[in-house]
């Protein structure tokens, strides 16, 4: 629902930050006041879902395909998934940019490491956290790490409220 609460294809955002205005016009001045004057994160989250417009029409064969990758955590057959779909390689890569803002193998590893992150939360061990979130093995794991967060698992843990050390 980015895409529609945006007005704008994934892709002309990713990687950056846009004010508001820039996307709304006017109309953003009212969201953000209401945001502003929220009194906490769920209520916030309140104030923009309300913000967000369902999208006109059942979502179509490309969105189908990248709702599978995200049920999947992006552990999914991308060339299987493209054949379904109907449409070529590079056409799927494009459509996808425009949705998500990310290529299929990006999505698929943004959602890997985030299947990963939520593992992790869990307290359990690196080695069945790497195997449970698709990867090939632990290395591959620390390597998305240092990647997305600029750390190791370990390091990423021990910062947070979570105070995993193992």
């Amino acid at each position: 629902m980015a895409r529609s609460f945006c007005r704008i294809p994934a892709h002309a955002l990713t990687n950056r930050s846009v004010p508001l205005q820039s996307l709304w016009g006017s109309a953003a001045g009212e969201l953000e006041s209401r945001l502003r004057d929220s009194t906490s994160a769920a209520d916030s989250c309140h104030i923009l879902a309300a913000a967000l417009q369902p999208p006109a029409a059942p979502p179509n064969h490309v969105q189908r395909a990248i709702e599978s990758i995200v049920a999947a955590h992006g552990e999914i057959d991308l060339d299987w998934l493209i054949r379904e779909t109907g449409i070529s390689d590079r056409q799927f890569r494009r459509r996808c940019l425009e949705e998500t803002g990310l290529s299929p193998k990006q999505l698929c590893r943004v959602l890997r490491f985030r299947r990963a992150l939520e593992l992790g939360a869990r307290g359990l061990p690196w080695s069945l956290i790497a195997a449970e979130a698709g990867y090939f093995d632990q290395a591959h794991l620390i390597r998305d790490f240092r990647e997305f967060t600029g750390s190791t698992p370990l390091s990423v843990f021990s910062r947070t409220t979570i105070g995993r050390l193992g």
